[in-house]
């Protein structure tokens, strides 16, 4: 074969081979998304085969990740050919198509989709997705929970619920976080019912607060622990032993699947402190503890954690009146106490904190012994008579009818007064009742057991008038007792009238009468002028009769008429 001949076959075959290679080329047209493979780098591009007879080129810029020569790369094809012959193409606008398009596979498959909160909007959010495409998020679909600071979820990174997607016109991206979030704590729960059982222990986190207890976070989810499973002590509030944000390690101890409740315990990671308590403590036993309630009725006493009993308030003090138990005793007191008795199996224990320290009522004979004399200062009055304080919480009464032997006062106001500084004496104990009663008359000798030892019944005594009434004249005599001289003892009414007899007599004489009857222990002294006169009868008739002697005999009825001198 000749050259020429040659070469006119070697053309024809390489126009052959191009047809065939042109063949083998994928047809494409502008704005079509295509897959190519990165072939070649430099430092300004990328060059991509999309399977057409020229590269497409791609600003490197366009990559967030560093490229590598054989990676697969979406691209959209902008020019079939530039200038250079090269295809123009997009990675940006595939990336932005195929956003678009796994958003409406995220949509219809009920998938998340990732996003930031930027800023807060009327009635919610704004998001942030890719490509700089923007979604309304509401307030109610935030959170699980109610958003109180809305703030604090902006600029947040996280996973989304398309709830509404429509895009023809004007975009509208309705996002719910609350619906993502409600899932992933479903599949937690179920993962957590499915590993966890009743006795196992686990993490959490302490995340709100309620009156009986606190939630605590046990991996996205709640679970309770109960006021009164966090100590076998007691607890007042739950702030006072945990704190928000803590982390703890906790016990389960329900678990209700159906209602999807947890139920959580800080005390039973310990021994119930009740059941060694015996080995510990007896009936008799006195020991420190510490003051945790107090009630109009006792003080709640902290023993150990777990173990707390009652002291009475009849059993706080042996001598103080105790209306309130705030009155000695404080939350928080450190306090000594003996334990009376005990209930194991109602988890009861009767403390006396009185007990501890010996009775002052017990001795108290001995140091105040009846007629004992002491000064003591007025602590108060009542209707009825003073009360002074003998020593700390022990009281002596000083009743009105001890103030005087004579003087009988309507209210110890009338002699005393609180602060007032006098000497008593002591007249009775009643240890069992504890009560002591004081006189003040006691001091000195009773005037009337006087009188009646220097006048007995039938004794004649002088007086001074102090009153004349219509019943009879009141009589004072030695020691400041008044005797009563009754109408009937004035006069004779053989001889004259009541209120002739009356006549004769004025406040302030000095007379004579005869003791007819005296009685201490009343106070009671009855005196007779009628027969104070008889007797002087008797005797000045014995006298003439003695004499022999009729001319001056004088009758009864004289002694009347002429009265004794004053």
């Amino acid at each position: 074969m000749d050259i020429e001949n040659k070469n006119e076959t070697d053309k024809t075959n390489q126009i052959e081979l191009q047809e065939q290679y042109l063949e083998t080329l994928q047809p494409i047209k502008e704005g079509q998304l295509v897959t190519g493979t990165i072939v070649e780098i430099n430092s300004e591009y990328v060059f991509v085969d999309v399977g057409y007879k020229s590269e497409g080129k791609i600003d490197i810029t366009e990559f967030q990740d560093p490229p590598k020569i054989g990676d697969s790369v979406d691209i959209v094809i902008v020019r079939t050919e530039n200038s250079d012959g090269s295809v123009g193409v997009s990675k940006k606008q595939a990336d932005e198509k195929v956003f678009w398009k796994n958003l409406r596979a995220s949509f219809n498959e009920n998938l998340p989709v990732e996003g930031k909160i930027v800023r807060s909007i009327k009635g919610g959010y704004e998001v942030l997705l890719s490509y700089d495409t923007r979604a309304f998020m509401p307030l109610s679909k935030a959170d699980v929970k109610h958003v109180t600071n809305v703030s604090e979820l902006l600029n947040k990174e996280s996973l989304f619920k398309i709830e509404r997607l429509f895009s023809e016109g004007k975009t509208n991206i309705i996002l719910s976080r609350r619906a993502w979030l409600e899932e992933e704590i479903q599949k937690k729960q179920d993962e957590f019912f499915d590993k966890v059982n009743v006795g196992d222990i686990v993490k959490g986190t302490v995340k709100s607060f309620t009156a009986f207890g606190a939630f605590i976070d046990i991996g996205g989810f709640d679970g309770l622990l109960h006021i009164n499973d966090m100590s076998w002590g007691h607890v007042k509030k739950p702030k006072d032993l945990i704190s928000k944000g803590e982390e703890l390690e906790l016990k389960v101890i329900k678990l209700d699947q159906e209602e999807k409740r947890i139920n959580l315990s800080l005390k039973h990671l310990k021994n119930d402190p009740w059941l060694s308590f015996e080995d510990k403590y007896s009936e008799g036993q006195i020991i420190n503890g510490t003051v945790t309630k107090l009630t109009n009725f006792g003080a709640f006493i902290e023993l150990e954690e777990g173990i707390e009993g009652l002291a009475h308030i009849s059993e706080l003090s042996w001598v103080k009146k105790v209306r309130n138990p705030k009155e000695i005793l404080s939350e928080g007191d450190k306090v000594e106490v003996k334990i009376l008795n005990y209930d194991l199996e109602k988890g009861k224990i009767s403390l006396g904190l009185k007990q501890v320290l010996p009775n002052p009522w017990d001795e108290i004979e001995e140091r105040y012994p009846i007629g004992k004399r002491i000064t003591l200062t007025v602590k108060n009055l009542s209707s009825f008579g003073a009360f002074f304080e003998l020593e700390e919480g022990i009281d002596g009464l000083l009743h009105l009818d001890d103030f005087s032997w004579t003087t009988k006062y309507n209210h110890p106001s009338e002699l005393l007064n609180p602060g007032d500084e006098i000497e008593v004496m002591v007249i009775a104990v009643d240890r069992e009742n504890r009560k002591i009663k004081l006189g003040l008359k006691q001091l000195s000798e009773d005037p009337w057991q006087s009188l009646m030892k220097a006048y007995p019944k039938g004794a004649v005594i002088e007086g001074v008038i102090s009153s004349i009434t219509d019943f009879g004249i009141f009589v004072k005599l030695q020691g400041a007792i008044e005797g009563l001289i009754p109408s009937a003892h004035i006069f004779d009414p053989k001889i004259e009238t009541l209120e002739n007899a009356l006549s004769k007599y004025s406040e302030g004489d000095t007379i004579k009468a005869m003791i007819i009857e005296i009685r201490p222990s009343k106070q009671k002294l009855t005196l007779s002028l009628r027969d104070y006169y008889r007797i002087l009868q008797k005797e000045e008739i014995a006298k003439y009769i003695h004499d022999d002697s009729d001319e001056d005999t004088a009758s009864f009825a004289d002694f009347i008429k002429n009265k004794p001198s004053k």
